[in-house]
């Protein structure tokens, strides 16, 4: 499936880069010259209109690139079950009281027991995409991780069992 995007130059202010959603809906972000940006939705009917737009600072803009990036990935990472690759996609609820609560990911040692890979970590509304080793777990973490059957199931009992 394409997706069409489409740039307009705004001569002496910026650029405004559109995606255009399959239902002919318009979402733009707009990058002036002088470093702001801003969302903006445009009327369905007139593509020329818009209805409403929000500012965003660098930390709103990073975070919202965050958010869609990491759910870009996850719903990635889940498709490959579909495909006939042996990977599948698995999720974790550390519970509570797991000897891993409040220890580093690391001390897991997930790949190496288990051939599986933690490739994100779901606390609450954060996702936590490509943590690294020193990220500190926490009960009710849902642990999302690729691997093969036997790897993910090895990678289940791991983490019932706990460290030791």
């Amino acid at each position: 499936m394409s997706v069409r995007i489409e740039r307009v130059d705004l001569p002496g202010m910026g650029v405004r880069n559109d995606v255009i959603t399959a239902n002919g809906r318009r979402i733009s972000v707009v990058s002036l010259r002088s470093g702001e940006r801003e969302v903006a939705l445009f009327d369905a009917d007139d593509p020329d209109a818009s209805t409403d737009s929000i500012g965003l600072t660098d930390d709103e803009a990073a975070a919202l690139a965050e958010v869609l990036g990491a759910s870009i990935q996850l719903s990635r990472l889940s498709s490959l079950s579909d495909k006939p690759l042996g990977l599948y996609t698995e999720e974790f609820s550390l519970p509570a009281g797991s000897g891993y609560d409040g220890r580093p990911m690391g001390d897991m040692k997930a790949r190496t027991l288990t051939s599986s890979s933690i490739v994100a970590i779901v606390r609450g509304s954060q996702v936590h995409p490509s943590p690294t080793p020193d990220v500190v777990l926490e009960h009710g973490d849902v642990i999302v991780a690729v691997g093969t059957r036997s790897g993910l199931d090895a990678l289940a009992k791991l983490i019932d069992r706990g460290p030791g």
